[in-house]
């Protein structure tokens, strides 16, 4: 199994818009072949802060996530509204 990892903050004011991005591409994504899980979380502390948690099968079902349509489609929406580039770490599970 593969999980990824991503932070991403929003420019301030753009919080709401980047939800929406991001929400639909998490909805979206668990409709994937390979997806075992994809969760969205808001830093309660930081508005402005996102982290995405993904489940994947293996690195083909991650590698093929990256070709679909609704991942180019919020990668377009979302540059604008991005204070900075996201941070995306993969990790395998150890225990």
């Amino acid at each position: 199994m593969i999980r990824i990892m991503a932070r991403l903050a929003a420019h301030a004011g753009c919080e709401e818009k980047l939800q929406t991005v991001l929400v639909e591409l998490a909805l979206a994504s668990r409709a994937e072949a390979g997806c075992l899980g994809y969760e969205l979380f808001r830093n309660q502390d930081a508005a402005c802060e996102f982290v995405t948690v993904e489940r994947w099968s293996d690195q083909a079902a991650a590698d093929g996530h990256l070709a679909t349509a609704h991942v180019a489609r919020a990668i377009e929406q979302a540059g604008a509204l991005l204070a900075q580039p996201p941070l995306i770490h993969r990790f395998q599970q150890l225990v």
